[in-house]
């Protein structure tokens, strides 16, 4: 790469592999293409992480598109990434907001408090990674930490989805349809259809129900008349923070888990460009935890890298960074149209509870296969341990309180596991003389 902030994006055609590096681009029509393909396969995700808290998607969407926008200016256009909705804040929001999980959340100004807090302390984190480097954190989150963090925020979230499917049998029964739904498209298709399944299962999902409701008359109908009153064109709805020491302290810890997640993308996308980019670790963190704050002052979610959008560049093998900016922009036109603001709004509590239980599932399910990715020897005492604690204190729940100071489930846990290993660590002294 060049030796300027930004990269000069050299135009390519894929070349004979098809590969487009992160500071080539191909003819802007089809950078265009990519831009919509990148905003399609964030959709899903980043919508259902803030009607799982209730945010406005709608505002989400915007933010995603910003938050992109100010990664690609801090990293200098160098890391190709695209920031949504983390899912990492979910069951902490729900916990300081007390959200029932429908309609709106009234308490969101709270979480935004929180979630600012937690932006700073991962913009600081940046701040030191770029003086000393990434040693540091390699060494207090091995992956049997990392593995064990990140399953247990599936597992953490795991009870509010089901509760929100228990409210009658018909909801049940919908949410198993849902889940039958993404989990064909998953196992039968292949292609761009295959990575978009919970898009498209929620699709199908979302027409099954509107076929037996509205066309049957068991359950509650979709209302669809709120697209209809819905204006095309229009401002976002922005929401102040209020800035509450309780809800601060609950979520500055989720900036662990950011940075874990954050790293191993950027080695993901190292791997499959062949273009070292551990220099640019720090600055990415930076980016990250900027985009966190902005997002929180303007009433967002928090937002992290996507591994949705790092799995179409692994299917494609085009990394321009300029893509991302393409779909960032597209993100923030969608971000002024309240009418599809107003068709995320009708999709059904039970679907959406059902595309949960899937995708809280699969993100307990990741942390695992990192264990089996990175081959963590569970015959060593030490790593079975801190898996064992570590799954148990965030499955269960369990909440610290030192003070005026408070931990959930999920900040236990993960700071449970960095401390735990820490404290079994063997000196080699005493390793040598067994």
């Amino acid at each position: 790469m060049s030796d300027s902030y930004f990269p000069r994006w050299r135009a390519q055609t894929g070349g004979a592999r098809g590969v487009v590096a992160p500071d080539e681009r191909l003819p802007w029509p089809q950078m265009f293409a990519m831009g919509v393909q990148h905003v399609v396969a964030m959709f899903g995700s980043t919508v259902l992480a803030p009607l799982l808290m209730g945010f406005d998607p709608n505002l989400c969407i915007f933010m995603s598109g910003v938050g992109t926008l100010l990664f690609f200016v801090v990293v200098g256009g160098r890391v190709p990434s695209y920031l949504g909705s983390s899912f990492s804040f979910i069951g902490l929001v729900i916990a300081v907001t007390g959200y029932d999980g429908h309609g709106v959340n009234p308490n969101i100004p709270i979480a935004l408090g929180g979630i600012i807090a937690c932006g700073v302390a991962y913009t600081l984190i940046g701040v030191l990674v770029s003086a000393v480097g990434t040693r540091w954190i390699e060494t207090l989150m091995p992956p049997v930490v990392t593995g064990a963090i990140v399953c247990v925020i599936g597992l953490n979230l795991a009870p509010i989805a089901v509760r929100g499917v228990s409210g009658s049998t018909f909801d049940s029964w919908m949410a198993i349809v849902t889940v039958l739904c993404v989990g064909a498209v998953a196992v039968f298709t292949r292609g761009m259809l295959q990575r978009l399944l919970i898009l498209v299962g929620l699709l199908i999902a979302y027409v099954i129900y509107a076929i037996v409701t509205n066309g049957m008359g068991m359950g509650k109908p979709i209302d669809f008349s709120i697209v209809a009153n819905a204006a095309w064109f229009g401002m976002p709805k922005f929401t102040a923070p209020v800035f509450d020491p309780h809800a601060m302290t609950l979520l500055v810890p989720v900036a662990v888990i950011l940075v874990a997640e954050n790293l191993g993308h950027i080695k993901a996308v190292s791997a499959m460009t062949g273009y070292n980019l551990d220099r640019y670790v720090g600055r990415a963190f930076i980016g990250d935890g900027l985009a966190t704050v902005v997002s929180g002052f303007a009433g967002g979610t928090g937002v992290t890298t996507y591994a949705e959008n790092i799995g179409v560049m692994a299917v494609t093998k085009i990394y321009s960074t300029l893509v991302f900016v393409i779909a960032a922009l597209i993100a923030i036109v969608l971000g002024f149209s309240p009418k599809f603001g107003a068709v995320i709004q009708t999709i059904p509590g039970p679907v959406l509870g059902g595309v949960s239980i899937v995708v809280f599932g699969l993100i307990a399910v990741t942390g695992a296969r990192i264990w089996v990715v990175n081959k963590v020897d569970f015959s060593d005492n030490r790593n079975l341990i801190v898996a064992a604690v570590t799954l148990v204190l965030g499955a269960g729940d369990f909440s610290l309180k030192l003070g005026g100071f408070g931990l959930g489930g999920i900040g236990t846990a993960t700071f449970g596991a960095i401390i735990l290993y820490a404290l079994l660590c063997r000196k080699p002294a005493q390793e040598a003389a067994v």
